[in-house]
């Protein structure tokens, strides 16, 4: 709360109000919801005419695909890939054009990543932990759960803090670059609306990718002992 109030100048969130003591960010709301659109018009235009010999958008959509499955396969195993292939590929997907929608200032100040926002990034963060413990039901069942008292019982509140740690570290390396991002680049704007701010955004682009790949791994990474652990 503190961070989006002291930005609140640069980026705008849009607070609304829908009843008593419940606020709803709609600005985040419409660009998530444009993120989603994005993402499923490119996934549309790549499969509505599929191809042997890809070309265009398809041959686009398909380097990303195949880039993410041989990462998938690599950390968790060919079962792995199998079974988590979608939630991974969407996740990087959503994460990634979200991030780059901040890039635009100079089209509008609404124009903005939904992932500058501590809640979306904290809901994609916890998703994945959600994720995780219904993959790892779904092979071992309730047994599964049976890691938090390993190597012994007493580990149980360190176990559970570290469960609480992954999902955080994860939502605030996502937020902060995101959010220090596209404030930089609206401040580069104001003081030089130019040169300079168009080469930050060059590098903005490559920043998105990044934050989008890492919270990716970290997610292949949370999900690989749950395919490799012996049954």
């Amino acid at each position: 709360m503190g961070t989006a109030e002291a930005s609140e100048g640069i980026i705008h969130y849009l607070p609304t109000e829908i009843f008593s003591g419940v606020i709803i960010n709609m600005q985040t709301m419409y660009m998530s919801w444009l993120t989603m659109l994005i993402v499923a018009v490119i996934v549309f235009a790549a499969t509505r005419k599929a191809e042997i010999i890809p070309s265009g958008i398809q041959n686009v959509v398909e380097v990303f695909v195949d880039w993410l499955n041989g990462l998938m396969e690599s950390s968790m195993g060919i079962e792995g890939r199998r079974t988590a292939a979608p939630f991974v590929i969407t996740l990087f997907l959503y994460i990634f054009i979200g991030n780059e929608l901040g890039l635009m200032p100079q089209i509008g100040p609404h124009l903005t990543s939904p992932t500058n926002d501590i809640n979306v990034a904290f809901g994609l963060a916890i998703t994945v932990s959600l994720a995780v413990y219904l993959f790892g039901v779904m092979r071992q069942g309730l047994s599964y759960f049976k890691h938090f008292t390993q190597p012994f019982a007493a580990m149980l509140p360190l176990n559970i803090l570290e469960e609480i740690a992954k999902p955080l570290t994860m939502a605030l390396r996502l937020f902060g670059n995101i959010l220090a991002g596209e404030i930089l680049l609206v401040v580069l704007y104001m003081l030089a609306p130019w040169i300079i701010p168009n080469i930050w955004i060059g590098f903005s682009l490559i920043i998105g990718f990044l934050q989008a790949f890492i919270f990716t791994m970290l997610t292949m990474i949370a999900l690989a002992p749950v395919f490799k652990a012996n049954h």
